[in-house]
């Protein structure tokens, strides 16, 4: 029995989807439960050649042995919900996917309260899909639940439950975070932050799980750092730069242009420590290093790439085990099996 939480290192745009894809596909899980904020964060899944965008769904849904879970912590926009079932129709999500009761709903009203705040749409940069808004009502004992919601009736379990007792009986759980660290709000750089706490911690309350259940914290960081949005970027390069280093990235639920910084060790030495990293994963190595595109074998790597893995190995304490070369599940270096 192994209870992994997988989460973001930095403002997000890590490559999560990826990571998550993978260690769900090759590891089979009997669980994978998505903690998070809500629909404002967007997890990119490339699989068998096709790419999918999702906002609530669990990332891990091509391991399709797996049942797939919503924890209370997380908030609910039924119609995305609902379109991500049929969306994904192929994989049998229907039949597997189920959020908890106690789930906050997102409102249309939350989303108009969103955009018309010149405060949260303008300033912040919130991505306008309800979320703050909807946390807000939480936090004010005035937001529906997913119980209240005929539309989800089919669609409810009891996620801890669910979670706990599979551990009781030595299965394989799986928790997705969703965002990264940095906009954490408690954490991260405040106020240019999201509506809730995004660490490993809270990814473990969001569906359930006390922090004894939980075997390993998987931290993912892109070789370089990218951020939508306003808000302090320490390491942040010019668009121009940008190009010239082929990185020119767009957020997948807003399709901002993103911004592009070098690695901030500095961040990610935080991040490790207060999530309590027990593993790093690292993807777009080939983004920085094109030479390595869709190596799988540690020893082929240049000097060069090996020192920057070795140098956030060395500055976190934490080992990189899995290194993405590529968008596709095989373009994967995993050394678990040597590091754990």
């Amino acid at each position: 029995m192994t209870c992994s939480v997988l989460v973001g290192g930095g403002w997000g745009d890590e490559g999560k989807g990826k990571c998550i894809t993978y260690l769900c596909h090759y590891d089979k899980p009997s669980i994978i439960a998505r903690a998070g904020v809500g629909p404002n964060a967007g997890h990119s899944v490339e699989f068998n050649g096709e790419k999918y965008g999702l906002r609530l769904t669990p990332s891990g849904f091509v391991h399709t042995g797996a049942k797939l879970l919503i924890g209370a912590g997380v908030l609910v926009d039924p119609e995305v919900f609902l379109h991500e079932m049929d969306y994904l129709n192929k994989y049998n999500v229907k039949e597997r996917t189920f959020v908890d009761p106690r789930c906050a709903i997102i409102e249309k009203q939350h989303k108009e309260r969103d955009q018309a705040s010149d405060h949260l749409f303008k300033k912040i940069g919130s991505t306008g899909t309800g979320c703050g808004p909807a946390n807000s009502d939480r936090v004010m004992r005035v937001v529906k639940l997913a119980r209240e919601i005929p539309e989800l009736e089919d669609y409810t379990a009891n996620v801890p439950l669910e979670i706990n007792e599979a551990l009781d009986e030595d299965q394989d759980v799986f928790i997705e975070g969703s965002q990264g660290f940095g906009l954490s709000l408690y954490y991260g750089t405040y106020p240019y932050v999201t509506s809730k706490d995004t660490t490993a911690s809270t990814a473990a309350a969001d569906v359930g799980v006390g922090p004894t259940r939980i075997d390993e914290v998987i931290a993912v960081f892109k070789s370089y750092i990218t951020r939508v949005g306003e808000g302090p970027f320490p390491t942040e390069i010019n668009q121009q730069k940008a190009e010239e280093m082929g990185l020119e990235e767009y957020g997948t639920v807003t399709g901002r242009r993103r911004r592009v910084g070098l690695f901030d060790m500095e961040m990610a030495k935080e991040s490790c420590m207060i999530n309590g990293a027990t593993q790093i994963a690292l993807t777009c190595v080939d983004r920085l290093y094109p030479e390595c595109e869709r190596t799988t074998d540690y020893s082929s790597l240049k000097p060069e790439i090996k020192r920057f893995i070795e140098e956030i190995e060395g500055e976190t304490g934490v080992p990189v085990t899995i290194i993405s070369t590529g968008p596709d599940l095989v373009d994967t270096i995993d050394l678990r099996d040597e590091l754990l």
